[in-house]
Formats: structure tokens, C-alpha cells, sequence
């Protein structure tokens, strides 16, 4: 994505042009100056001086708006709104009533550039000048009530936004600090259960090998048991840890949502995610199959790396339902963008090993672009296969 988010500086050159844009798009309503200048009848000289002090007026004030949220001290800002302010009111006075426009431009970057506290005073106070000096220009007494009121709420909607985007930096903050909290929460646990899993075994792994360094030289016979010992309890082990880790490496969908959350909302793609109440009710419910939870997740995470990643898709609706069918009752995972659907060269390798992973869990995929935009289903066995749960694993059977 080239847009520039909310409460985010442009970071590239098209991103600063697209500011830019935004910035100058509002310098339409320049067009009663510039009109003055061309047909008002003003001599050579005062035109000249006209379109001077016009472009002095628009490069400050495109300068403080461009510049709003890096930084700037507030006596910066205010030198720059005097600048402008009195700019206005000499343009007004000398050029004409039609001059006074530019008093709503003062307000606009009076809400946008300074913080909340000042900026409810300073746009009153531009709009007291702006009456002042509407009451002593010619004419311009017929032009006070199109330009009080917009400079008035233009102003104050400016403050709206400047909070919105405070706010917007204030939570992406905590996001990313509430990410980090939970990566170190995560870390910990993993730490806690390895110890627990591994303490004990290590323990009687050095115990036993102290034991049979001890009678190997007398006792042979006892020390070759010891070593048995230690020989199972390191396959033990290993077998505790490799179960932990895979437990940890499986993706749920509870996770997975939240990733995906994350990473469509980061690529300004508009997300539609089932919430936990509605997961409650699905992967949460007892006899669902980790297989068939963990192969949705991956069905999930390849979806939307590829919505991120190739769709150029401005919304994806994810929906996960459960429905009863002829072979039994099956979790049904859609994800579903606007986009182009890649390059249509056929499916890729994470869509063929998708299927392949589904498949291991008894389910199946279904891809391919709609009238809309492109269209993943995958579906997978809500409870687990009958000989699994008559002879689960390591009963011995």
C-alpha cells in the first residue's frame, strides 16, 4: 500500500506526493484571490504584488500543514500562524474583500498544527480578526457570514482530526507494546514448561550416571542397568519435549484470527473476522479434532498472506461455520476479497501444499476467483475419525 495511514508520516517519495495532494486539494477555494488578480482591474505592479504575496501565503501555509505532527515547537507554530494571519489581513485590506478567504485557511492550520489546549483559543481569535477586518475592508461586510462559519468549524473540525490521529498513534503504541508483553509471556511459559518437563529427568539423568560411574569399576553388571536407565529416561525425554513443542508450533484459530487481524489492518484492508464468541461455538466445542482446528489455521494464515501480499484487495471477509452434511459434520473456513486474485498462472506452492495438508486431515480446498474478487473455502471433519478415538495414541493398542 502507497496511502499514507492515519497518525503515519510518509515514509517514500509517493507517499509524501500523495500528502501533498491531499494537502493542496483544499487550495481550490483560492479561487476568488486568483480571480481578483486576473480580472479585478488592479495595475500591473499590485498584480505583480498580488501573485507574490499569494504564493508566499500558500508555500507557509502548505510548509505548517506539511509539517503537522514532527515535531515543531509551539512558538514555531504560532510565529508561523501570526505570519499567515498577517498576510491575510494585509492582502485583505490593500487587494480587496475577496482577500479575505484566506482568514479560513489561518483557522484550518490553526486546528491542525497546534495542540488542543491553544488551538480552541487561536481559532476564536482568527475569527475575530477575520471579523474585524471583513468590517473595515470595502464590501466585505457581504462576505463575513460565508467565511465566519466555515473558518469556525473548519477550524474545530482540524482539532477533531489532530485528536484522531493522536489517538490512532497512541494505540498502534500500545499494540505493538501489548505484542511485545505477550511475546515475553510466551517466552517465559515455554521456559517454565521446559524446565518443568526437563528438571526432573535431568536430575536422574546426573544421579544415575553418578551412580554408575561409581560401580563401574566393582559392580559392571549394576553400572550397565544404570546406563539402561538413563537411556530411557533421556528417549523419555525427548519424546516430552518433542510433544511440548509441537504443541507450541500448532496454529489455532483463535490466533491465527488475531494475526490475520493484525496483518490486513496494517495493509489498510477493511477486515470482516469472526470473533471469539462466534469461535466459541466452533473450534471451542468438545470432539473437534486438533488436526482438523490447526489445518483451518493454515488454510487462514496462507489466505491472507496471499490477500496482503497479491490480492491489491481493499476488503476480505473471513466467515468459519459449522454444517452437518451427508458424511458427517464439517468446520467450514471462507475467505473472500475484492481483489484481482494474483496473477492466475495456476495455483502456487502454498496453495498445493495447503491441499495436501487438508487432505491429511480428511478435508478439502476449494480456490479460485469469483465475479468479485477471489474466493478461498476449506473444509475439514469437526470431530475427530472414529478409530482415532477408540485407540488413541500411546493407549497401547
Amino acid at each position: 500500500m502507497s496511502s499514507v495511514g492515519i497518525g503515519q508520516p510518509p515514509r517514500n517519495h509517493r507517499q509524501r506526493l500523495v500528502k501533498a495532494v491531499w494537502t493542496g486539494i483544499w487550495l481550490v477555494y483560492l479561487s476568488a484571490p486568483v480571480s481578483d488578480l486576473v480580472h479585478g482591474g488592479h495595475s500591473t505592479g499590485v498584480v505583480v504584488l498580488g501573485w507574490i504575496g499569494l504564493a508566499a501565503f500558500v508555500g507557509w501555509y502548505g510548509a505548517l500543514v506539511f509539517r503537522t505532527g514532527r515535531g515543531d515547537s509551539t512558538s514555531w507554530i504560532l510565529g508561523s500562524l501570526a505570519v499567515l494571519a498577517a498576510q491575510s489581513g494585509l492582502l485583505a485590506l490593500t487587494l480587496g474583500r475577496e482577500w479575505l478567504v484566506l482568514f479560513v485557511y489561518v483557522s484550518i492550520a490553526s486546528g491542525a498544527a497546534l495542540p488542543l489546549r491553544m488551538a480552541r483559543w487561536a481559532i476564536p481569535a482568527v475569527c475575530v480578526l477575520l471579523t474585524a477586518t471583513a468590517l473595515t475592508a470595502p464590501g466585505g461586510r457581504s462576505y463575513l457570514a460565508g467565511l465566519l462559519i466555515p473558518a469556525f468549524l473548519g477550524g474545530f473540525a482540524m482539532t477533531g482530526v489532530r485528536e484522531l490521529i493522536r489517538t490512532t498513534i497512541a494505540l498502534r503504541e500500545a499494540r505493538a507494546t501489548v505484542a511485545q508483553l505477550a511475546a515475553n509471556e510466551e517466552r517465559l511459559r515455554l521456559a517454565r514448561d521446559l524446565h518443568d518437563l526437563l528438571g526432573h529427568s535431568l536430575s536422574l539423568i546426573t544421579l544415575k550416571s553418578e551412580l554408575a560411574g561409581r560401580m563401574l569399576p566393582d559392580r559392571p553388571g549394576d553400572a550397565a542397568q544404570q546406563v539402561a536407565d538413563i537411556e530411557q529416561v533421556s528417549r523419555q525425554a525427548l519424546v516430552d519435549v518433542r510433544e511440548a513443542v509441537s504443541g507450541y508450533r500448532r496454529p489455532r484459530l483463535s490466533g491465527e484470527l488475531a494475526g490475520a487481524q493484525v496483518a490486513l489492518t496494517a495493509a489498510g484492508i477493511t477486515a470482516e473476522l469472526p470473533t471469539e464468541p462466534d469461535l466459541a461455538g466452533l473450534a471451542g466445542v468438545a470432539g473437534v479434532a486438533e488436526e482438523s482446528e490447526s489445518a483451518l489455521a493454515w488454510a487462514l494464515r496462507e489466505a491472507v498472506t496471499n490477500v496482503v501480499r497479491h490480492s491489491g484487495a481493499r476488503r476480505c471477509v473471513v466467515e468459519c461455520v459449522r454444517r452437518q452434511t451427508l458424511d458427517g459434520p464439517v468446520l467450514e473456513l471462507v475467505v473472500e476479497d475484492d481483489g484481482s486474485g494474483g496473477s492466475g498462472d495456476g495455483p502456487g506452492n502454498g496453495l498445493t501444499g495447503l491441499t495436501e495438508r487438508l487432505e491429511k486431515a480428511g478435508g478439502t480446498l476449494e480456490a479460485g476467483r469469483v465475479r468479485r474478487g477471489f474466493r478461498l473455502v476449506a473444509r475439514v471433519p469437526a470431530e475427530a475419525p472414529p478409530e482415532a478415538a477408540d485407540h488413541p495414541v500411546g493407549s497401547g493398542a
